[in-house]
């Protein structure tokens, strides 16, 4: 059975379960602790025979109770009826308080499929195939395909979660991650930037064993707190071998902007989840619902402030080793905001080699109204002087036209970018555009120029937008009628955070 027989197989019954008010996401998290429990099953039998050692039920406490039933697929898949229920849901809350990576996978886990026959259905569907046998590469594609499916239901909110996989793969071919170097994503979502790199380091390097050791398991680490989210991406690590089943979580549940633990990577590479502010939701004396701003104060950080990409975007700074790389997606506000945003850029211009900006298209993201950018970045030593010289930007947005469901970016899409980026030599560039072809999208500009724009401005352009010009070739109505709606999205964005504001301040 090929990966997209099975990938449709699985998401068939996703349609016969909403009819019972499971949603995708719910869904997908149950295939997510049914599935491992197979897998588990499959590597304690020959020829693997791992030995794993799953708990017998356990009660509220927590302590295991005599005589009772062992929590593993065998006990599991033998069981019908309302006898089914009841076990999966004692399962369930049983293996939330295992430690390692079996334990984050099922943390604040409960059955979401109550028709005892449906979840038969379920089991028997994922019990027919051998998960074991398949390729590292046909259980990934499989679990990815079912993350992108999850993402394309806008009603749920999985999107803001799910980087586009095309831009992803042109980021690591941008930074060509090398062996034996650690990577860390501090927002991985369901780990895209892991999987691109680790295929990335595999196809690209005739690896020893200790490379390939390296790589399974001292390479990723990165930080998720959403606990649904963040079991879906350890899943699809380890579906993509990376990662023992026994073994220590790499994704750290906690939220990376509190501290600098102190750790250093070669590597960041990340997507920070939408939204400009930081708050918190707290119930005040009177009962009622309150949101207030959230500021990291940190002595490494040099602002202060409740703007969540510009504490990422500093904490990615601090992660970083001395010469090592970061490549990070952030909204357009970063480039243009005054106050803490113009300190924080002539910081980063000062203290590391700002050396590329790629400019992205509306209509990439699942979430409507983001108009990103990735900036590229190599850390410093201290200096007297500024380390970044000049600034490379590729407008890959004016003129440029997608969607996600009808015409999605692709990797082909960047081609030019990834070849003109030259991974290999940065340092050997050559621009598209100049006076004589002012229809090139790359060019340089010098930090003198960029340190003299109001509020050090990086929100460049320079190509001509042929909408406002050529009338007889304007896109499709249906992208047309997209991009207006990524661009009332957008506003609506900046508008609710300025009433927030407003309200806050005069409360």
């Amino acid at each position: 059975m090929t990966d997209s027989t099975i990938i449709s197989k699985i998401w068939n019954l996703a349609n016969v379960l909403r009819d019972d008010g499971v949603g995708y996401g719910d869904y997908l998290e149950q295939i997510t602790y049914l599935l491992f429990l197979k897998m588990a099953d499959e590597l304690n039998k020959p020829p693997y025979n791992k030995g794993l050692v799953f708990p017998k039920l356990k009660d509220v406490e927590g302590n295991e109770i005599a005589d009772s039933e062992t929590c593993n697929w065998e006990t599991l898949s033998d069981k019908r009826g309302a006898e089914l229920e009841s076990f999966y849901s004692q399962l369930l809350r049983t293996l939330s308080t295992e430690k390692g990576t079996l334990g984050q996978i099922f943390t604040k886990s409960q059955n979401k499929i109550q028709d005892p026959a449906k979840l038969s259905k379920v089991i028997h569907l994922i019990d027919k195939e051998d998960w074991s046998m398949m390729g590292a590469d046909i259980k990934g594609k499989i679990y990815e395909g079912l993350l992108e499916k999850n993402a394309e239901d806008t009603k749920s909110g999985a999107g803001q979660y799910f980087t586009p996989r095309a831009l992803i793969k042109t980021i690591v071919a941008c930074v060509q991650p090398k062996p034996s170097k650690t990577i860390i994503d501090p927002a991985c979502g369901t780990g895209g930037f892991f999987l691109a790199a680790y295929d990335w380091i595999v196809d690209n390097n005739k690896l020893d064993r200790e490379e390939k050791e390296f790589l399974k398991n001292k390479t990723f680490y990165g930080n998720e707190i959403v606990a649904n989210t963040r079991r879906m991406c350890l899943m699809n690590m380890y579906l993509h071998n990376i990662g023992e089943i026994d073994g220590e979580s790499f994704i750290n549940p906690n939220d990376a902007l509190i501290a600098d633990d102190g750790e250093r990577y070669d590597y960041v590479l990340a997507n920070p989840p939408f939204g400009k502010k930081s708050s918190m939701t707290f119930t005040n004396e009177q009962g009622e619902i309150v949101k207030e701003d959230l500021s990291y104060n940190r002595q490494d950080f040099w602002e202060t402030t409740s703007n969540k990409q510009l504490n990422f975007l500093q904490h990615i700074k601090t992660q970083l080793k001395i010469n090592g790389e970061a490549a990070v997606v952030l909204p357009d506000n970063i480039l243009f905001e005054g106050g803490a945003g113009e300190e924080v850029r002539k910081q980063l211009m000062k203290t590391a080699d700002l050396h590329t900006i790629l400019r992205l298209p509306t209509g990439i993201f699942y979430a409507q109204g983001v108009k990103a950018n990735v900036l590229f970045f190599n850390n410093k030593p201290a200096s007297k002087d500024p380390w970044t010289k000049d600034i490379w930007f590729y407008d890959y947005r004016t003129n440029v036209h997608h969607t996600p469901k009808k015409n999605p970016m692709r990797q082909e899409h960047l081609k030019e970018f990834i070849e003109l980026y030259n991974g290999k030599n940065i340092n050997k560039r050559k621009a598209t555009w100049s006076e004589e072809n002012e229809e090139g999208r790359w060019r340089k500009y010098s930090y003198d120029e960029i340190i003299t724009r109001d509020k050090t401005s990086l929100d460049i352009f320079w190509l001509k937008d042929k909408s406002l010009t050529d009338l007889d070739n304007l896109p499709d109505p249906d992208i047309l009628a997209n991009e207006i709606i990524e661009n009332i999205e957008s506003g609506l964005h900046s508008f609710r955070e300025i009433m927030e504001t407003i309200n806050r301040e005069t409360e």
